[in-house]
């Protein structure tokens, strides 16, 4: 099983940066940074419960993965939507057209 978990992290990881190197839209980069994050959470289990000393470390840290994916993509879909409103585009090589 253990084999099994670090083998489906590592597809979901090569998938997402894949998906971040190669998109132009701001919603799919976003979208592949959480299957990233995602990856690192499935490891991090997966570890904890091959070695499982009785501790709860790779129980717990996911948990504070997920609220720092939480926090990025709510100010990223909030930078996503102000970017949409002004300049009717979601592209990722426009960012500069916020400035004032």
């Amino acid at each position: 099983m253990f084999g099994h978990g670090l083998i489906l992290g590592a597809y979901l990881l090569c998938v997402g940066f894949f998906g971040l190197i190669t998109s132009r839209n701001m919603v799919r980069a976003l979208t592949s940074l959480e299957s990233i994050f995602n990856a690192v959470n499935i490891n991090f289990i997966t570890s904890s419960n091959f070695f499982s000393n009785r501790q709860a470390g790779g129980e717990i840290f996911p948990i504070f993965v997920i609220a720092v994916a939480a926090a990025e993509a709510a100010t990223g879909l909030a930078t996503a939507l102000s970017l949409q409103r002004n300049r009717r585009s979601t592209r990722i090589d426009q960012f500069n057209l916020l400035k004032w």
